[in-house]
């Protein structure tokens, strides 16, 4: 498996998913989503029935890394904090640990600021979550007996031998 893999269980999107809906709660935004630095949408929150998450993440990740090598020209390692504000809608993107990036979309309903704090702290959470999966060991797939192959080719010679 290589390191910039990343396995997350059920119990993780859950958690997740519930530190995205306090975030929407606290700041009063319409919605929440968390893309990994490639452009998969991991999960979302929020309302978004009416948006293509699918392309809005892979677009999401291509402006953070265009971002990041602006940043390099002007001799900065990166912005870790996008803002990109519409006459309605407004996108906030901050980088949650090495590989994510948590973008909130809001309205005139309620200001930046909030949407900062917000989002600040459960990045910080979610950075606490992605650290505990890369702390969890990990492998390829479920643990196979040693014997596993030995047994099976016995199983199957039973099987074809009548």
């Amino acid at each position: 498996m290589s390191d910039d893999s990343l396995i997350i269980y059920e119990e993780e999107i859950q958690r997740i998913d519930s530190l995205l809906t306090k975030l929407l709660k606290g700041a009063e935004a319409k919605c929440a989503l968390l893309v990994d630095k490639d452009g998969h949408l991991i999960t979302r929150q929020g309302f978004t029935h009416s948006l293509d998450t699918t392309a809005l993440a892979a677009l999401l990740a291509g402006a953070f890394a265009s971002t990041k090598e602006i940043a390099r020209l002007v001799g900065e390692t990166e912005f870790s904090v996008l803002f990109h504000q519409g006459k309605k809608d407004h996108i906030h993107m901050s980088i949650v640990g090495e590989r994510s990036i948590l973008v909130v979309i809001f309205d005139d309903r309620t200001t930046i600021g909030m949407v900062r704090l917000y989002a600040k702290e459960t990045a910080d959470e979610l950075a606490k979550v992605f650290s505990s999966l890369n702390d969890r060991p990990q492998h390829d797939g479920p643990e196979v007996p040693a014997d596993f192959a030995d047994s099976a080719g016995e199983k199957l010679d039973d099987i074809f031998q009548d």
